[in-house]
């Protein structure tokens, strides 16, 4: 009988509790006329889950799977003509639901969700089959392998939106050249960041505590690296910018805390600060610098279905492959998955962590 990997309810405060894992077992679902059927191989873990074992994340689901990130192949589907199409084919889920285009937005935010132990939706990606309409998945791009794709939705359209909807305004033809500071490389959304802003020419420089981290977002592409535990990190930073265009174009972050302080004097006039995260502390200082200087700080988070749609193709066209830091076999090894956990805890990955379902050969599992 098909298997489902869902958080248990135990007593315990927000911040102290720490749900354990289980199975479960569930029925295989049945696609509806306009479904598809999803053998999933593949899902990924997010900083999100970790938030809900400790129910630190609204509108939490003890019964529905956990997980918004997964690759697997197109089984069954229902009558209509365009969910047929789709039998046989390799397939990423879209991680969120709710929020079609709209650039400024989920349409309405109180039906926006994303997928994974969430009350609003029944759909993730931590079980063997999943059933989901058929404009929710998108073909995989062929040159990725199944851990690769699993690590791709949610990350994937969160950098996506942070770096082109608002860090560019939505114009890639003019990046290229253009100097990027990512923030915390080692991370899923920012190595996608990472990743996107190289390929369209544009000079990324990154920061981390971990030298280690730096020295692979340079082999990644990055431009420069400065580690934030430095008091003079700005300062370094600002030494290596090219000559030719000594200031930042953009930032992306996902810590918050002294961002603007330690940017301002590095930014153009009119910058953007993108930021999708603010794992330092819910509240940043905003500076009258930043103001004399037209910076534009931008909230950003997840996005839209086009948005989605657009970061795919970006990806199959650039061939680009998403960084996975470990993957462990078998939805029901709870204790590998466990230590999964325990990485994000301790920071210690340097991109996506993922649970092999089903592979089939596609990836390369290891414990």
């Amino acid at each position: 009988m098909p298997q489902a990997l869902t958080i248990k309810k135990v007593d315990g405060k927000p911040g102290q509790v720490y749900y354990p894992l289980q199975i479960t077992q569930v029925p295989k679902p049945t696609p509806g006329p306009k479904d598809v059927l999803v053998r999933l191989h593949a899902a990924a873990l997010n900083h999100r889950d970790f938030f809900i074992r400790q129910h630190l994340y609204p509108g939490i689901s003890f019964e529905h799977p956990m997980l918004a990130d997964g690759y697997g192949t197109v089984v069954d589907a229902g009558s209509d003509a365009e969910a047929q199409s789709l039998v046989g084919k390799k397939v990423v889920l879209t991680p969120c639901r709710g929020w079609a285009a709209s650039p400024d937005g989920p349409e309405d935010a109180k039906q926006f969700s994303v997928i994974g132990s969430a009350a609003l939706t029944p759909a993730g990606t931590a079980q063997d089959y999943v059933a989901v309409p058929a404009d929710e998945v998108e073909i995989a791009p062929e040159h990725l392998s199944a851990h690769e794709a699993a690590a791709l939705p949610l990350v994937g359209l969160t950098g996506w939106r942070a770096l082109v909807t608002k860090g560019l305004h939505g114009n890639t033809a003019d990046a290229a050249g253009r100097n990027i500071l990512v923030t915390g490389i080692g991370g899923g959304v920012a190595l996608n960041v990472l990743q996107f802003a190289t390929a369209m020419g544009c000079n990324v420089f990154v920061t981390s505590g971990d030298p280690a981290k730096l020295e692979k977002a340079r082999r990644l592409g990055a431009a420069g690296g400065v580690s934030y535990r430095d008091k003079d990190w700005d300062k370094q930073l600002a030494a290596q910018l090219p000559k030719s265009r000594p200031y930042l174009d953009a930032v992306v972050d996902g810590a918050g805390g002294d961002i603007v302080a330690k940017t301002v004097r590095l930014l153009r006039p009119g910058a953007v600060i993108a930021v999708y995260g603010m794992t330092v502390g819910p509240k940043m200082d905003w500076l009258m610098q930043a103001v004399m200087k037209n910076v534009d700080l931008r909230g950003t988070t997840m996005g839209s279905r086009a948005e989605f749609r657009d970061m795919v193709e970006f990806v199959r066209r650039y061939r680009i492959r998403p960084v996975v830091s470990r993957v462990v076999r078998g939805l029901d090894n709870l204790g590998a998955i466990d230590g999964l956990f325990e990485d994000m805890r301790a920071g210690k990955q340097f991109g996506k962590l993922v649970v092999d379902i089903s592979s089939d050969g596609e990836g390369s599992p290891k414990l």
